[in-house]
């Protein structure tokens, strides 16, 4: 297998790298999402500009990629970077609509998630869930001329900002039954829809939403009555492997930031680079760290593959171990820059605050080791 990237995703991620550490900096960058709105509306557009949205797609629905080592590359750049605005809820929300929706749905959400007009949330896990795919409480009922939705969906990615909502609601079955989802596309200002926001420990924001016999129109579902599993495992997986590339995109740079740190403080007159113990601690830390990149690439081209088991157990064996790594990678990072590891105004302490969070997004690795284990049973 030829792991070079093309020439085109190549250039993408140099202008990406280039365009974030130019106009969105550390400080730039925490300062807007620390901030009430936890993202920027502009630098979204202007990364929308770049084709950084686009890229995310393929030609046929307007972009210009769509396969896995294109969305790889987009948000490992953007994890170097540490960029909070809503491209993971673009990414599988708009899949989502790409693969089920009809004419007028891909009308109303693709172009204007590409041009960087318009945000999209997935809204499906709810409270006292555990990651769980298929478990679903909120209700959708039929109605004259449409569906009524009632229940409530926690820690909903930017929900309090979403334009579009693609919001899980059982239609049929049991609360954890594979059969009876149904996708429905929701305005986030419907009449009946309740937003709390609250910002994220490692920057950006989430929202509570509640459904309180929210009226949408037929032409809301998204793809089939009661199929929507299989189309929400999609959606999701395509997140699983986004996650899983920026948390690369950010343990790259903590290894950078450390590798500097240990040449150059000094501790008895030398570099404490030159310690033996820390110079085999960070060999490890190497290791680990292109372990990661390996599991990414084999998801990244997993994912186009038409075979369920492999990809899914390729994207849970991912997301696996970068949960594991990156929580290695914060640790280690911070313990051996010190005390100074902590503070606010190091960008590392902002990085491995990010690694940690990318772990419980998506399924942990708990979760997703057993879910790999549940997989092979399967074959």
């Amino acid at each position: 297998m030829n792991f070079e990237h093309t020439e085109d995703r190549r250039m993408l991620a140099d202008t990406l790298n280039r365009f974030i550490a130019e106009q969105a900096g550390t400080e730039h960058r925490n300062r807007i999402a620390y901030g009430p709105e936890g993202f920027s509306a502009d630098l979204y557009r202007r990364l929308a500009e770049l084709g950084t949205i686009g890229a995310l797609f393929v030609e046929a629905d307007g972009g210009f990629g769509g396969a896995g080592f294109d969305v790889s590359v987009v948000f490992e750049s953007l994890g170097r970077g540490l960029v909070a605005e809503p491209l993971l809820g673009a990414l599988m929300v708009g899949r989502a609509v790409a693969a089920a929706g009809s004419a007028a749905q891909k009308e109303a959400v693709l172009a204007p998630l590409m041009a960087g007009g318009a945000v999209a949330a997935l809204a499906h896990d709810e409270p006292g869930g555990h990651y769980e795919a298929t478990r679903a409480t909120t209700t959708a009922r039929r109605a004259e001329g449409g569906w009524v939705i009632d229940g409530a969906k926690g820690v909903v990615l930017c929900g309090d900002a979403a334009d579009w909502l693609l919001v899980s609601a059982r239609t049929a079955g049991g609360t954890f039954g594979a059969e009876g989802i149904s996708l429905f596309l929701v305005p986030g200002d419907a009449a009946g829809v309740t937003r709390q926001g609250h910002g994220r420990i490692d920057g950006g924001r989430t929202a509570e939403l509640v459904f309180r016999n929210v009226a949408v129109g037929a032409d809301a579902l998204l793809g089939a009555e009661g199929e929507g599993a299989v189309l929400l495992e999609r959606a999701m997986g395509w997140g699983v492997l986004a996650l899983c590339a920026e948390a690369v995109g950010a343990m790259d740079v903590a290894k950078q930031h450390t590798l500097e740190y240990l040449r150059t403080r000094k501790q008895f007159g030398v570099p404490i680079g030159s310690f033996q113990a820390l110079q085999h601690r960070m060999a490890d830390l190497l290791l680990e760290v292109e372990q990661a990149r390996s599991a990414v690439i084999n998801a990244a081209a997993a994912i186009d593959g038409a075979d369920r088991i492999a990809r899914e157990k390729a994207l849970s064996a991912a997301k696996y171990s970068i949960g594991r790594i990156g929580t290695l990678v914060a640790e280690e990072s911070i313990q051996m820059h010190g005390g100074i590891g902590m503070t606010w105004e190091l960008p590392l302490a902002h990085y491995a605050k990010r690694l940690v969070m990318i772990d419980h997004q998506l399924g942990d690795e708990d979760h997703h080791l057993a879910r790999y284990i549940a997989l092979g049973q399967l074959q």
